[in-house]
């Protein structure tokens, strides 16, 4: 067994290789990745931080082989799944999975919730289904009766929740979670952090968790990855890097959190 669940080396990423039928001639090989060096640690909450446009979720993207890199390489448990055809990716994706920023859009609206949920269950030919279903409800502290409810009937935060368990129900060991409590409110956000903390104990999950926001990223990650236009400027432990962030574009990400004093810096 690997220390590191993810091991990715010198990863690239471009925007002709993004897209798939250009339109207007040749798509130009703007690089949206730069060569980055990292690793997730098995069983740890890694954040993933920076503002519109540094690359975060496109990283995400690649983690769950959503997106092909243009080069470097993806090792997940010591297996190179940076090219890996999707024959053979399919048993992985079991693996890992990732819970959608927008639970609106990513969830079908025709679908009820127990449909939804079972979905990738029955995609990966899995037994006892409803009890699956079931066990994922109880999980994100949802009624089962709400398996009979569509998504339009539910809160913004009982959506995400929705999310959250159709990513927890195959049993994977890597969640990737893009945004997810970036539309919420502040009473919803809490307790979607509260619940992603309580998964992370009682599964035994590594969670790569993508925000722009770092004062949330603090209150769940053990150690923090600053993009910034592609590039990774700064990483270390949380604690460590509020202490003393090295990067001038991390104490720009710092200075835009308000507090309640502003004389005073992060404890």
């Amino acid at each position: 067994m690997h220390d590191d669940l993810y091991r990715i080396e010198g990863l690239r990423l471009s925007l002709a290789d993004m897209t798939q039928k250009p339109l207007f001639g040749a798509t130009p090989r703007i690089e949206i990745l730069h060569g980055l060096d990292f690793s997730v640690r098995r069983g740890e909450v890694l954040g993933i931080v920076g503002g519109s446009g540094s690359g975060k979720s496109t990283l995400g993207r690649v983690l769950v082989r959503l997106l092909e890199p243009s080069g470097g390489r993806v090792l997940f448990d010591g297996q190179d799944i940076t090219h890996l055809p999707e024959p053979a990716l399919r048993p992985l994706r079991r693996r890992f999975q990732m819970i959608f920023q927008d639970p609106m859009s990513s969830l079908n609206p025709r679908r009820r919730v127990g449909g939804i949920i079972a979905g990738p269950l029955r995609l990966h030919g899995l037994d006892g289904i409803d009890a699956r279903v079931d066990r994922a409800l109880d999980h994100v502290g949802l009624p089962r009766a709400f398996r009979h409810r569509f998504p339009h009937e539910l809160s913004g935060g009982q959506r995400q929740r929705v999310g959250i368990a159709r990513a927890i129900a195959l049993e994977p060991e890597f969640i990737l979670a893009d945004e997810i409590v970036s539309g919420l409110d502040v009473s919803s956000q809490a307790q979607v952090l509260n619940l992603l903390e309580g998964l992370v104990r009682d599964l035994g999950l590594t969670l790569a968790f993508i925000s722009h926001d770092l004062s949330v990223i603090r209150r769940l990650c053990s150690r923090i990855l600053v993009l910034h236009q592609g590039r990774i400027v700064e990483q270390a432990a949380t604690a460590a890097l509020f202490a003393a962030p090295q990067a001038a574009y991390t104490r720009e990400l710092l200075d835009a959190i308000p507090l309640p004093d502003p004389d005073q810096p992060w404890a």
